[in-house]
């Protein structure tokens, strides 16, 4: 087998892996997923699927990719399973169409950096106005997708492990101080106490879907991401344990995003409960509320902590784009044989070319902005939020399935088990490796099955599949 770029080191390969699944989703949808279920109701049932269902995906991936070496394509022809390298090619697929819209967003998030910097509070209250400017919201996602080519054009230890070394650090030293300012806002225990108080009488089968959904798609699984980032690993990683330290990462990123905005949310509503549970998270508040916020800190104070936030925002979002740029490049490269830099620039240019539909449906283009609407809604949605739906919402679980079921009785749990050995002989035959072994054959498959079929048939056909528990 040729020679394959690797990690130089199992903290880079860490870094970089945990740096694909932090992204926006741990920043401005886990806090008020949180909220919205129930608090740290929801926060407990999102840890149990992170690490009862997720934590066994995300070996299965990573050892998958070891022992190809291969890309998400390439890996299971390599394997021998030619015919299932459709689950490669819808990963390929997958991080292809998220990227064209994710990098959208990432250059709303850099441009409202750029804004904070420059005092520009009032730029929340003209979010409208700002996602429509094709011409600055383009502008921004050129330099934002030409920073992540640039860094996949260098390679794996060149590029990838060199910035997940530099971006992760300072991603966490980010949110810390961020955090640890959000504290000391007046009523912040209030919603410190809204965030983790569980009110278990919110759980309901939709917030359970909701928590399970959240914790999968957080984690970059079903995609193929972490197959890709698999075959640069050395055979002399612990895959089990590095996979455990990804999950606890990820989930402490969210857990401290919730630690952050929820003294911002309570600190907006004087720490009235009824207020603080009607706020509506996502886009709208992050980039029309929170604007406000930091303007009411003062200008210097406003400035810093504005300017800190979106370039956190920007920093969670660039870690993201890099793992999802790769997975189409890394086809490029080995199965196309293409040269990295060329296949890079190849990739980011279709990739920003397919997502500026996406960047005009944010109000550039009336009709873009009610696209269409599928049998399970009552109105249109807008053509990024179709893109979403159908690679976030859509691939990525049935993707998870389709991955648990091959390892476990295609590619045989022997076989798995041999490849997780490899790293830590020590793990053959252990109560973890029994658990991985089992959670993969039969939970992920029944409950990534499930939710694809819910998401499906709830999507795409107009049956709510949840309401019959309900």
């Amino acid at each position: 087998m040729a020679s394959r770029d690797q990690f130089n080191s199992r903290l880079g390969f860490i870094l970089a892996s945990a740096g694909s699944a932090v992204g926006l989703g741990n920043i401005w949808k886990f806090p008020f997923e949180t909220g919205a279920g129930g608090g740290a109701a929801f926060v407990i049932v999102y840890l149990a699927f992170a690490f009862i269902l997720c934590f066994p995906v995300m070996v299965a991936e990573l050892a998958i990719g070891r022992k190809s070496q291969r890309n998400p394509v390439g890996a299971f022809k390599v394997l021998g399973y030619k015919k299932w390298a459709f689950i490669g090619y819808m990963g390929v697929a997958a991080g292809f169409l998220i990227l064209s819209f994710y990098n959208v967003v990432a250059a709303w998030a850099f441009g409202y950096f750029v804004d904070m910097v420059l005092g520009r509070f009032d730029v929340g209250a003209h979010f409208g106005d700002f996602t429509k400017d094709w011409i600055t919201v383009g502008s921004y996602g050129i330099l934002f997708m030409g920073a992540t080519a640039m860094v996949i054009s260098r390679g794996v230890s060149g590029g990838i492990e060199k910035a997940a070394k530099i971006l992760m650090p300072a991603l966490l030293i980010m949110i810390l101080a961020l955090v640890a300012y959000a504290l000391t806002l007046p009523h912040a225990m209030e919603g410190v106490k809204f965030y983790l108080s569980p009110d278990f009488s919110k759980i309901t089968w939709q917030v359970v879907y909701k928590a399970l959904g959240q914790a999968f798609f957080s984690l970059s699984l079903g995609m193929g991401a972490l197959i890709t980032y698999g075959s640069y690993v050395s055979r002399k990683t612990n895959i089990v344990s590095a996979a455990a330290i990804i999950t606890v990462t990820d989930v402490s990123i969210a857990f401290l995003a919730g630690l952050m905005m929820f003294p911002f949310v309570a600190f907006l509503t004087e720490g009235d409960l009824v207020a603080m549970q009607n706020i509506s998270g996502g886009p709208g508040f992050i980039f029309q509320t929170l604007p406000g916020i930091f303007q009411s800190f003062g200008d210097t104070l406003g400035i810093i902590v504005g300017a800190g936030f979106f370039l956190l925002l920007s920093f969670a979002a660039f870690t993201s784009t890099i793992s999802l740029l790769e997975v189409p490049t890394s086809y490029m490269v080995d199965e196309r044989k293409i040269p990295r830099k060329k296949a890079t620039w190849i990739v980011a240019t279709l990739i920003f070319l397919i997502g500026i539909p996406s960047m005009l449906s944010q109000g550039a283009v009336d009709w873009l902005g009610s696209f269409v609407q599928l049998p399970g809604m009552d109105h249109k949605i807008d053509f990024l939020t179709l893109v979403g739906l159908v690679a976030n919402d859509t691939f990525l679980p049935l993707g998870g399935f389709l991955i648990s079921v091959f390892t476990a009785y295609i590619w045989r749990k022997q076989n798995f088990n041999d490849e997780i050995a490899a790293g830590d002989e020590a793990i053959r035959g252990s109560l973890l490796q029994r658990y991985v072994d089992f959670a993969i054959s039969y939970i992920c498959p029944a409950i990534l099955g499930f939710i694809s079929i819910v998401t499906i048939f709830n999507t795409y056909v107009g049956i709510d599949i949840l309401a019959w528990f309900e």
